[in-house]
């Protein structure tokens, strides 16, 4: 997928209704700002903002997004990263 041929959200794998309605919340309106955000600053500002209980799959979702990949072919290291980071935000433990 070209990046400079993709100008909303809705756009990018993985970003559904619900994704892109949280991610417009917290003042993520385009894939670059997504990308200049990264995936771990707009999870938590999803977490922060609008949904407190948002899980690993969420956070999964987006870095696919970032990537321009679907979820499941993002690559075990990055998905074992995120994983830690996201256990982190519990206390490490939480949704895996």
């Amino acid at each position: 997928m070209k990046r400079d041929l993709v100008n909303d959200l809705a756009d990018l794998p993985n970003i559904g209704k619900v994704l892109k309605r949280n991610l417009l919340e917290v003042d993520v309106k385009t894939p670059d700002e997504l990308r200049s955000v990264g995936s771990r600053e707009a999870f938590l500002r999803i977490r922060a903002t609008v949904d407190p209980g948002a899980c690993l799959h969420v956070l999964h979702g987006i870095e696919g997004a970032i990537r321009g990949v679907p979820d499941s072919e993002l690559p075990q290291d990055v998905r074992d990263e995120l994983r830690v980071f996201h256990r982190s935000l519990d206390g490490g433990v939480g949704n895996t």
